[in-house]
Parts: structure tokens; C-alpha cells; sequence
């Protein structure tokens, strides 16, 4: 229960980090061009979209979730991997293997959908699943 706590404390964090970095961006923008600023043709509109879309590219909106049982002896799924990936496939996997005595939490980077350190089949699976 306690890596579960601690998993949304850190995803909590990533969401309030992210929220503010863009609010930085909004409000960088609106001091740069003002908010009357916006085009008012189709053109501009479609300029003004495509440049969100840039913006979002990097964040981890790609989620998945796997859960398991990691030991022949337990039950109930307790063990989980989850994986946060952006557009590009980086991001960071997170694991939690849960046992009779203890719990571990490991944490992997991912780049372009792939990693250096060996994959567990859990932890490829939560990749994939995440993958638009």
C-alpha cells in the first residue's frame, strides 16, 4: 500500500511540475503578444493549433498499467508495472514487485520506446500498451 502511495505522490508531482511549467509558457505568451493578440483567420487559427500540438509532443501523455502476480505463492495482483511515455516513446517505467515480506520499487528510463537495462515481460507489456 505504501509504494502505491508513494507512485501517486510522484505522479502527483510530475502533474504539478508540468502545470507549472506551463503556466510559465501561457503567461510568457500573453505578456509577449497580448491576449488580443490571437489570429482571426483560418490560417492563423491553424498555425496557432499546430503549435499546442508541438507543445504537447513533450508531455507524458501516454499511460499503462499492468498488474500482476509476481510470485506463484501470492495472489490479488499486487505487483505492478506503469509506464509514462510522450509522443517520442521517453518517459520512465515504474515497477513495484510485491512479496510476502517486502516490497521493491524500480524505476527505468525509457527512450524511443526502448530501454537499456533488460525488460521484464511486465514492464515491456505496460510499453506497449501505452503506445499510441
Amino acid at each position: 500500500m505504501l509504494t502505491v502511495a508513494i507512485l501517486a505522490l510522484l505522479v502527483a508531482v510530475a502533474a504539478l511540475v508540468l502545470a507549472v511549467l506551463a503556466l510559465r509558457r501561457l503567461t510568457a505568451t500573453r505578456r509577449r503578444s497580448g491576449a488580443d493578440a490571437l489570429p482571426e483567420d483560418v490560417y492563423g487559427l491553424r498555425q496557432e493549433v499546430a503549435a499546442l500540438r508541438a507543445e504537447a509532443r513533450d508531455a507524458l501523455r501516454h499511460l499503462a498499467v499492468v498488474r500482476y502476480d509476481a510470485f506463484g505463492d501470492m495472489g490479488g495482483h499486487l505487483s505492478w508495472s506503469v509506464a509514462l511515455l510522450d509522443d517520442a516513446g521517453h518517459g520512465v517505467v515504474l515497477t513495484s514487485i510485491h512479496g510476502r515480506s517486502d516490497s521493491r520499487t524500480y524505476a527505468k528510463s525509457i527512450t524511443a520506446w526502448s530501454c537499456e537495462q533488460q525488460l521484464s515481460p511486465e514492464e515491456q507489456e505496460a510499453i506497449e500498451g501505452a503506445r499510441p
